[in-house]
């Protein structure tokens, strides 16, 4: 098992307001493809990476509470952290070493109510 994640799904309440945010964030268009009643917006088109989306349809609730999802911060997870508030959301752990060389990770709220994680080595 190379990977302990291979999919994941952001529920959202407005697709158009969280796709807004998180190519904002990401600084990276959000293709969207719908899937009978399920729109989707894919976090990542690259087939050999681990993959995930924003998802809009029955039964997804958004929440701050439950699994966190960490996305790829880059290089450096302040520039993506300086996005947050103005498409939006809120940071609501800044960044922060981990220490052992595990890098940094800081977690925000998006516009649908979701608490994310992001991760970078620097």
């Amino acid at each position: 098992m190379a990977n302990a994640l291979n999919w994941f799904e952001i529920p959202v309440t407005d697709f158009a307001r969280a796709r807004d945010f998180y190519a904002t964030i990401l600084g990276v268009p959000i293709e969207s493809i719908v899937m009978g009643p399920t729109t989707m917006g894919m976090l990542s088109t690259d087939p050999s990476a681990v993959g995930g989306a924003i998802v809009h349809g029955d039964g997804g609730v958004p929440s701050r509470s439950g699994t966190i999802v960490y996305l790829n911060g880059g290089d450096d997870l302040a520039p993506i952290l300086a996005r947050v508030q103005p498409a939006g959301g809120s940071v609501v752990v800044p960044k922060t070493e981990i220490g052992n060389d595990f890098g940094f990770f800081a977690h925000f709220v998006d516009t649908e109510g979701n608490r994310v994680g992001v991760h970078s080595m620097q």
